[in-house]
């Protein structure tokens, strides 16, 4: 059986070999690869592994030995479902492997903002401490979190992951989401409350049309001007333009973000510069021990595939 990896460095940075899919037959691994060199690099494979790389009709439609597809990521949105249905292929996608590593880095960000470990490790290495005539020294103002109101939007694995840490903080805890769970056990808000409330707003959701944008100058203006906006979920569901301004104008006190509109990051992007506003690149699903489990996941899907019993199956494949 041949396998094809498309975009092994999109999983890994060295630290993880790709010969762990050789149980399954012969591997052939890209680090990358173009969308228009997907159905040349795929070729005659019959298992195909990929994160990013789109996966059109037109690609599908030249592979004609490809019988299945596995994800590196929960979402599947680069795939063309409808198509690989029709071709009787079956695709799985990774489930939930990340709730606790992007909710830590949640909390890595709203700690930054809280806690100002950078700018306090940056005042003692310029001497500040030395120089100080006290034990402690507390120039640059910090918070606790106990009694602050977190609006937490969405709220599957990662939002109750979030608000179970949120309240051991002793934090309040509202929630806004558009399926409202039979056991949540905190205060359900409409999203302008969200809006209003919030201390910290954290966004947890799906990218839908109905999440898109939704950070946003209306939404923003409701805010208090101490409040922060976090973002670990998906970067369109932010009006960069609107929150850059929101930052300038100092209309909220600032924007910590792990993802953006365009990825990898434009240089035109307008949060680059914009006030307070603390970007990662998209880092908050990749500790080791987290893609291991991604990992794990994407090779128990082809064995239950090879088995006759497919989990995390996203798509229903027509037999031929």
């Amino acid at each position: 059986m041949k396998i094809c990896i498309l975009d092994w460095t999109t999983v890994t940075s060295g630290d993880i070999d790709a010969d762990i899919f050789s149980e399954f037959g012969k591997v052939k691994c890209f680090p990358l690869t173009d969308n228009e060199k997907a159905a040349e690099h795929i070729a005659d494979a019959e298992i195909l592994l990929c994160n990013k790389v789109m996966i059109t009709d037109e690609v599908i439609s030249k592979c004609p030995n490809l019988k299945y597809i596995g994800l590196f990521a929960t979402g599947f949105n680069n795939i063309d479902l409808e198509s690989a249905s029709r071709h009787g292929i079956t695709v799985c996608n990774a489930g939930s492997y990340s709730s606790y590593a992007v909710a830590q880095h949640t909390f890595a960000l709203i700690l930054e903002h809280y806690s100002k470990i950078s700018e306090y490790d940056r005042f003692v290495k310029n001497g500040g401490w030395i120089k100080s005539k006290t034990f402690s020294k507390f120039p640059i103002r910090t918070m606790e979190l106990l009694g602050k109101t977190i609006s937490i939007i969405g709220f599957g694995g990662i939002g109750r992951t979030v608000a179970g840490i949120a309240s051991a903080f002793g934090m309040n805890v509202i929630v806004n989401t558009r399926t409202i769970p039979k056991d949540c056990p905190y205060e359900i808000v409409p999203i302008e409350e969200a809006f209003r409330r919030a201390d910290v707003l954290t966004v947890h959701c799906p990218l839908t049309e109905q999440t898109k944008g939704i950070i946003n100058a209306e939404h923003l203006s409701l805010m208090k001007e101490t409040a922060i906006v976090v973002n670990t979920a998906r970067g369109a569901v932010v009006n960069e333009p609107d929150l850059a301004e929101a930052l300038n104008s100092g209309r909220i006190a600032g924007a910590y973000l792990d993802v953006l509109c365009t990825e990898p990051m434009s240089e035109n992007t307008p949060l680059k510069n914009a006030a307070n506003c603390v970007i990662t690149p998209h880092t908050a699903w990749a500790p080791l021990e987290t893609r291991l489990r991604l990992i794990d996941i994407v090779v128990n899907n082809i064995r239950a595939y090879l088995s006759g019993n497919p989990e995390n199956q996203v798509n229903k494949p027509l037999k031929g």
